[in-house]
């Protein structure tokens, strides 16, 4: 396990992302919590979030997929 993936920036916050959104790259999608330090992770590429593929407080692994995008 490399980290644990959550949706939002805090329980009672909105999501950074959801189903329908566009993002384009620098764009903050979700955050992995590794050993005490929560990591933003930006979109490395333009599109449409088509489907979440991690429940929120989730645990991930390293190079595991996250989101499905459609490429703009």
């Amino acid at each position: 396990m490399i980290g644990t993936f959550y949706r939002s920036p805090g329980p009672d916050k909105d999501q950074f992302v959801a189903v329908g959104d566009d993002i384009k790259p620098g764009k903050v999608i979700c955050i992995i919590e590794a050993m005490k330090l929560f990591n933003e992770i930006e979109a490395e590429i333009s599109g449409k979030i088509v489907k979440v593929l991690i429940d929120d407080a989730t645990p991930v692994e390293y190079d595991q997929p996250l989101f499905l995008v459609d490429p703009a």
